[in-house]
């Protein structure tokens, strides 16, 4: 099985955060994500069947639509799902041969294709479904954060982001280090109470979403205000005030 490396101070956690609010389902960050990385670190990703019925292929990211909410306060939500590179990423444990690991200096989770045996084990112990398997390479593949683009210092430095966040239309994704409480995505996380996806498998996934705002039903009549947390003088029903309110 493989290692984690020892977590070294300051290090960058650099990650993605998703506006479940803004995010229109339009699949551009699908699509440039295919486009940049079919050429990329872990190129090509095969496409089988295109045309027909049954098609499949490699994707590292791919987005989902659900319904939420009844009548007028229901919407669509849509919901992109790539790898989140946890800081405890169980497909990196449970590896045999150590083709996937997690890089000490900026926390991305990567998957060495020379060493990689496709036996699937990573894709099993992977609770977001964020493994791909490519069956002509016979290897597994996933989102690599584009590391062969953020690094890369013959392009602009504000080209320097993953090729998702840079083609999305609606400015739902962002891109930075999450290990500094200041950046901007730090900030973005504390501002709008960004959360992880299912925390209770305690994989702490570094890429955050952004929940829906509340929307106004046209015509309801007008509530009066809720009490501010520093109100409610019970700390358990202020607590319980912060997580419904969320």
């Amino acid at each position: 099985m493989t290692s984690l490396p020892d977590p070294a101070p300051g290090a960058k956690k650099l990650g993605l955060v998703i506006d479940l609010d803004t995010c229109v389902g339009c699949h551009a960050c699908a699509v440039n994500c295919k486009e940049w990385n079919t050429s990329g670190h872990l190129a090509p990703l095969p496409d089988f069947n295109p045309y027909a019925a049954g098609a499949e292929g490699v994707w590292f990211n791919r987005v989902h639509a659900y319904e939420a909410g009844e009548g007028e306060a229901g919407r669509t939500v849509h919901f992109p799902r790539s790898c989140l590179h946890c800081e405890q990423p169980a497909c990196v444990t449970v590896c045999p041969t150590g083709a996937s690991y997690k890089r000490a200096e900026d926390g991305i989770v990567l998957v060495n294709p020379e060493t990689c045996i496709g036996c699937g084990l990573c894709a099993w112990a992977c609770p977001y479904g964020a493994r791909e398997l490519d069956e002509d390479a016979g290897v597994m593949k996933k989102c690599t954060l584009c590391i062969d683009r953020i690094y890369n210092e013959t392009i602009p430095e504000a080209q320097r982001q993953p090729a998702c966040v840079l083609t999305c239309p609606a400015r739902a994704r962002h891109f930075g280090d999450l290990g500094d409480p200041e950046s901007a995505v730090s900030r973005l996380v504390r501002e709008r109470g960004g959360y992880d996806l299912m925390p209770e498998m305690g994989y702490r996934p570094v890429n955050k979403y952004l929940p829906p705002r509340r929307r106004a039903v046209a015509g309801a009549p007008p509530q009066e205000a809720a009490p501010r947390a520093e109100e409610i003088a019970n700390p358990l029903l202020r607590w319980v005030d912060r997580v419904l309110s969320r």
